[in-house]
């Protein structure tokens, strides 16, 4: 038997054993899809609403609602964005919007206990027939009626976003002349606030 022989039968057998897969690393914007509430403080400035409009659709989130309007403060305004994406792509989009010139802070308000309502104006097609039904229907919803007219009801409702969801579904049926909503605006409950101090 030759020395190189001998070599080759002292190398070590390959392990049968197939060897075990690396876990699969996390892939951003692969996680659980799901509804997230942020609230922005931002300067009462000229095109800061027009930056984070900008941002969002650069990082392919599609802003379901938005409403804004100014604080206690005249200076300062308050955003409130509704949003669906995985809890890792809306973290680093909320670093993002924080970053921006007049962003004074980003606060994602999901999982806090909080009041969210909105409100919403429907115009209604209604006839001597059924404006009775209507009206009972908008009751029940705590809404009210806030025009009458020969062939529509103009209805304002509060409520969340379900609520006003539901409400549209039952007069529907009667026929929808114009609807509009200001989407949702949130506050957290009890002492809890959204703070936020002035950049340096």
């Amino acid at each position: 038997m030759s020395e190189t022989d001998g070599a080759r039968r002292a190398l070590p057998k390959d392990d049968a054993t197939p060897a075990a897969f690396p876990a699969a690393r996390y892939v951003p914007g692969t996680g659980e899809i799901r509804r997230h509430v942020l609230v922005a403080i931002v300067n009462n400035r000229p095109g800061v609403l027009n930056r984070v409009a900008s941002l969002m659709r650069a990082r392919n989130f599609n802003i379901e609602s938005l409403a804004v309007g100014h604080t206690e403060n005249p200076d300062v305004s308050r955003m409130t964005i509704t949003l669906r994406g995985d809890d890792y792509g809306v973290e680093q989009v909320s670093k993002q919007l924080y970053r921006l010139i007049d962003v004074l802070k980003v606060q994602d308000v999901t999982a806090e206990r909080r009041i969210e309502h909105e409100l919403a104006l429907i115009k209604v097609r209604a006839t001597n027939t059924n404006r009775a039904e209507i009206v009972t229907i908008i009751e029940l919803y705590k809404g009210r009626v806030v025009d009458l007219a020969a062939d529509s009801v103009i209805v304002e409702a509060t409520g969340t976003e379900d609520e006003i969801d539901r409400l549209v579904e039952l007069v529907t049926p009667f026929g929808i002349k114009e609807l509009v909503r200001t989407g949702s605006i949130v506050m957290l409950r009890g002492a809890q606030t959204v703070e936020f101090e002035e950049k340096v």
